[in-house]
């Protein structure tokens, strides 16, 4: 790639040390160049109108304008990927989970507060995600866009299809979810539209570090008609009840009496780069034949879950449901799911949770 041709990159935060640290980390890259810096919200807005970056890292709390006023702003006048970058503070977890909503790509987690001496820590993620930011299209952070609904090409049914009919038995139900990139903003359109007198529990996993999914359960809570918290290690499992896998664990489970109860586990190591790991769950979760699982796959880069999907498929009812191509901002864990020809239904976000009920009592 030449060096005119290579993406531009603009970094925003308000530390000159930062603003120096990232871009450093791309000096040399083969496909990213750092085009400009910028000290605040006002001087990004400014910047992005005069560059015309590919893509931005956004600092979330800067003086002047902060970096959510920042974003939406960027999303409403020239809508790209954005990357943010966050203290692990509860203002910073809850602040950027209201980055997400606002159409950020995705997050990188400082790794001691505003101004990290130690942020090479995180070089590699930060330079990974900013990599995938710039391949996804321009459009996909245009909300003013509607989606074209036709039926996705993509649409595998498994030969051994479940109908909603046989699927609805005395078998007690659960609802399993994986999500990664792009998930905070896919989780809060299908669980908010799930009906408080669902008839099952519900257990995500969406990747984010320890200290953010806690805010992303709070957060979910407030907006949904079911109770959303982050699990604990020994909660009993409830129906109405979603339970979001902790940052930093896997998410696995035991049975006592007639009981399912909730079992951290931090000491396998990260599976695919993830704890919690999608993979894991589902695979945990499959030791349990008499349990009826709806298993969905959500936006995510990678293909966490993709293995799990397979384990769930052999060891019982389980109807997996993936998310369309259309609708995801990075279509790769949904891919992959779809790949072990094992999906029962490829549908847009908007309509998962209507698909959900449609297998549950």
């Amino acid at each position: 790639m030449a060096f005119s041709d290579k993406h531009k990159l603009l970094v925003v935060d308000d530390s000159a040390f930062m603003r120096k640290i990232i871009s450093d980390f791309f000096n040399d890259h083969p496909t990213i160049e750092v085009v400009g810096t910028a000290r605040n919200g006002q001087d990004a807005l400014r910047k992005v109108e005069t560059l015309r970056p590919d893509v931005v890292t956004l600092d979330v709390e800067m003086p002047v304008m902060d970096g959510i006023e920042a974003l939406k702003e960027i999303m409403k006048k020239y809508p790209m990927p954005v990357v943010m970058l966050s203290s692990k503070t509860r203002e910073g977890t809850h602040s950027t989970l209201s980055a997400m909503e606002n159409g950020a790509f995705d997050f990188v987690a400082k790794p001691s507060g505003t101004i990290s001496l130690d942020l090479h820590k995180v070089k590699d993620i930060l330079i990974e995600t900013v990599e995938q930011a710039v391949k996804v299209p321009k459009s996909k952070f245009d909300h003013s866009l509607q989606v074209t609904k036709v039926p996705s090409p993509a649409r595998v049914i498994s030969p051994k299809k479940i109908t909603a009919s046989s699927f609805v038995s005395r078998n007690q139900k659960i609802v399993l979810i994986g999500t990664s990139t792009g998930g905070p903003r896919a989780l809060q359109n299908v669980i908010t539209k799930i009906p408080k007198q669902i008839k099952a529990p519900i257990l995500i996993v969406q990747h984010m570090p320890a200290g953010f999914t806690k805010s992303l359960a709070e957060r979910l809570n407030q907006l949904s008609a079911i109770t959303v918290k982050e699990a604990e290690d020994g909660d009993i499992l409830q129906n109405g009840v979603a339970y979001v896998a902790p940052g930093g664990y896997h998410l696995r489970f035991k049975k006592v009496n007639t009981h399912y109860v909730i079992a951290l586990d931090k000491k396998e190591p990260p599976r695919s780069g993830h704890r919690p790991s999608v993979d894991v769950m589902f695979e945990d979760i499959s030791r349990f034949k008499e349990l009826d699982k709806v298993a969905v796959v959500m936006t995510g880069m990678g293909a966490d879950g993709a293995k799990g999907l397979t384990r769930l498929k052999k060891t019982g009812n389980t109807i997996a449901i993936a998310e369309s191509a259309e609708t995801c901002i990075v279509y790769g864990m949904p891919k992959a799911a779809v790949e072990t020809q094992l999906v029962d239904e490829v549908v847009f976000v908007e309509d998962i949770a209507q698909t959900i009920m449609k297998y549950l009592p």
